[in-house]
């Protein structure tokens, strides 16, 4: 099956680039499309671009991740941007590119295991800057040409005053820059055919709320730019959807949309920082740093923090001027506000998030659900909570003393070998200035 797979997908390659123009931009429409080979419930997806004119890329493939496979492997974060090599006169985001970067390097580490990444809103940045959407691309083409790139729409894609969904209890302004949802809604194609109009002469905005099952686990994203209140599309979809899931099936429900759910009291500042806590009819729970008083409550998880740089104003540490003092309220299993993503990880058992700071690529953080829903983590700056995660701090622990040894034996070997050549010098070097004599001589 896998030497026909590959046949399929050469020849699928050589019909493409022999097809005629009109022929190739009916498939391409000028912008990424995916044709599709199925192999059970499993998808190779292959995808070409371009024109005559201006010259067509590579053929990219990958293979999208088993519905029905043990393991999900995903990549969450929201607020990421791009970053251009120059300076302009749109504020960008160069935050992204560490982002990406390190994104890469776990995807490439799976090897031949599937992953996916899920963007969850204010994604480009471009707000109105057609340029800004093509430097996007160019920035994730090394990620999203490895594993399919889900995303829900942002404030920043959509927002303006013409919207028709504009609450008074919330904020809901110039946003999105006039782009009205238009170039989201074109450049991305994802899952379902929900749609809202703009209140402008603008075609209907697309990709706002769709959901699919990875494994264990159900994906849902929501739109909070357009209505979610009951009665609306959006509400009827959702309470149809959270309904029927099977949760002997999969356990575990993650649903994604731009703004937090938190209530007002909560006190969240959700630009550029990262947030777990259990919440439960508008009340945020606390917890403790072993999962004491561990509810199965639904866990909010704040994690704006892939580049865009508008971070909150904290008092800032007296002997580090330059790292803020970030506040870990009762109720807050983890707050930080450095850059990164979010690593998710589920089996069958457990669901398992873990923050990877972008200033260094490693893991700071760990929060593991358990398919009872009890929720086990660290609590403060670097806390870790898990037992994996602890077996890796007794690993790490164990692997510094291991490292200190091998010095020592290195350092003994070196100076025994260093001293035997001095000895033999010096035995050589005598034996030319004189000669031993018998006693009887002298």
């Amino acid at each position: 099956m896998q030497k026909l797979m590959i046949l399929a997908m050469v020849l699928l390659e050589k019909v493409i680039l022999n097809m005629d123009a009109v022929q190739r931009i009916l498939i391409t429409a000028k912008r990424l499309r995916l044709i599709l080979i199925r192999e059970a419930v499993r998808r190779t997806n292959i995808a070409v671009v371009g024109s005559d004119t201006g010259g067509w890329s590579s053929t990219h493939s990958f293979v999208s991740q088993n519905r029905d496979s043990d393991e999900t492997i995903a990549f969450l974060f929201g607020d990421m941007g791009t970053a251009t090599p120059y300076s302009t006169f749109i504020r960008t985001q160069d935050e992204s590119i560490s982002t990406m970067k390190w994104i890469l390097r776990d995807i490439e580490a799976l090897g031949e295991k599937p992953a996916f990444i899920s963007h969850i809103g204010d994604i480009s940045y471009a707000r109105g800057y057609a340029w800004l959407w093509d430097n996007f691309f160019n920035q994730i083409e090394p990620v999203a040409t490895k594993v399919a790139y889900h995303v829900c729409i942002g404030n920043h894609e959509y927002n303006w005053p013409l919207q028709p969904f504009k609450p008074d209890w919330a904020t809901y302004g110039k946003d999105g820059g006039g782009e009205c949802g238009v170039p989201y809604s074109l450049r991305f194609n994802m899952p379902g055919n929900s749609s809202e109009p703009t209140g402008t002469d603008a075609p209907a905005t697309q990709n706002l709320y769709y959901s699919f099952d990875i494994g264990a686990v159900h994906f849902v994203y929501i739109s909070t730019e357009t209505n979610f209140l009951s009665g609306g599309s959006q509400y009827n979809f959702l309470k149809h959807d959270l309904e029927s899931v099977d949760r002997n099936k999969t356990p575990f429900v993650v649903v994604q949309g731009h703004r937090p759910m938190c209530p007002l009291h909560c006190g969240i500042m959700f630009i550029g920082m990262r947030d777990f806590f259990p919440l439960n009819n508008f009340t945020c729970r606390s917890m403790g740093p072993n999962g004491e008083n561990g509810d199965a409550l639904p866990v909010h998880v704040v994690i704006g923090m892939a580049g865009q740089d508008w971070q909150p104003i904290w008092q800032p540490r007296p002997n580090h001027p330059d790292v803020p003092i970030y506040p870990q309220p009762e109720w807050s299993l983890y707050r930080g506000g450095e850059f990164g993503y979010t690593r998710l990880v589920t089996t069958k058992k457990k669901l398992t998030l873990s923050y990877v700071g972008n200033h260094d690529g490693e893991v700071h953080d760990v929060v593991e659900i358990l398919a009872s829903g009890q929720v086990v983590s660290g609590s403060g700056v670097g806390a870790i909570g898990s037992a994996e995660a602890s077996s890796e701090s007794v690993q790490s622990t164990f692997s510094w003393y291991v490292k200190v040894a091998s010095m020592l034996v290195l350092g003994a070997f070196v100076g025994y070998v260093l001293g035997f050549i001095s000895h033999a010098r010096k035995k050589v070097g005598s034996g030319s200035s004189w000669t031993p004599v018998k006693t009887e001589d002298m």
